[in-house]
């Protein structure tokens, strides 16, 4: 998880590397004081990957947003666990019915070092043509309305809420959505177990929250799976030597 003291100057290198890419952009800085303040500025990213992974696990600290003269966006921030790298992703333009997005490829982000002339170099050979074709293809099924065969129903998003030993519940969302949901509700991100947990300290207090977070979900459309898994050490333990070969009439995991 990023550090929001780190001495790593992310409004200069994006000012710097406006002033390099091909034509005209300037850049906008933002510093989150919150957590749930990145997701106003991130919910455009055109990105199924490393990106909006970032944005969707990590509490990011800060990020930087180019624009070019011609209205296309570029989304900046520092990328977790590699300081000297960055994320930059584009932005979806605004303005268009989400059926012109169909059937049209993310152009998902990239890794920049953190200087600015190769991020450029990277960003104008790599990013910017996978961008303005991508753009382009939304304009021209917004001019060309055409009906589409039916798709079939993608899978309904789940967030797994899994009960330890100890009595807290962990999950891992795959949406900002759901992140937003369970932070609202008092999941805090451990970066040891890479999920959102939830103490169980209060039984009661955590059964509200569990109910609550499930509200929120359910509002975007988000389904809660609870589980007990199998068998698991406490956080703080060390794992137990491996298990012997289980008898034919014992149930495998």
């Amino acid at each position: 998880m990023p550090d929001p003291t780190d001495t790593h100057d992310l409004e200069s290198f994006a000012h710097v590397l406006a002033g390099e890419l091909p034509g005209n952009w300037t850049s906008e800085y933002h510093r989150h004081a919150e957590y749930a303040d990145q997701f106003p500025v991130s919910e455009d990213v055109w990105d199924m990957n490393l990106v909006s992974g970032a944005i969707a696990k990590y509490v990011l600290g800060h990020d930087a947003v180019l624009t070019r003269d011609d209205g296309a966006r570029l989304y900046v921030t520092g990328r977790p666990g590699h300081p000297d790298e960055y994320l930059v992703g584009a932005m979806a333009p605004p303005g268009f019915d989400p059926k012109a997005f169909r059937g049209v490829r993310e152009p998902d982000g990239i890794a920049v070092p953190d200087d600015p002339f190769r991020a450029a170099d990277d960003i104008a050979t790599d990013l910017l043509p996978r961008y303005d074709k991508a753009v382009a293809q939304v304009q021209h099924n917004a001019a060309h309305p055409r009906p589409l065969a039916p798709a079939p129903a993608p899978e309904p998003e789940r967030v797994v809420m899994t009960w330890f030993g100890d009595g807290m519940l962990a999950a891992k969302p795959d949406s900002p959505q759901a992140v937003k949901a369970l932070h609202d509700n008092g999941f805090v991100y451990d970066p040891r177990e890479q999920a959102f947990v939830l103490a169980g300290d209060d039984t009661t207090l955590q059964a509200q929250a569990v109910r609550a977070a499930g509200a929120q979900l359910a509002a975007h459309g988000i389904g809660v799976i609870l589980r007990h898994p199998p068998s698991r050490p406490a956080l703080e333990t060390t794992a137990p030597p491996p298990a012997q070969p289980a008898k034919p009439n014992t149930r495998a995991r």
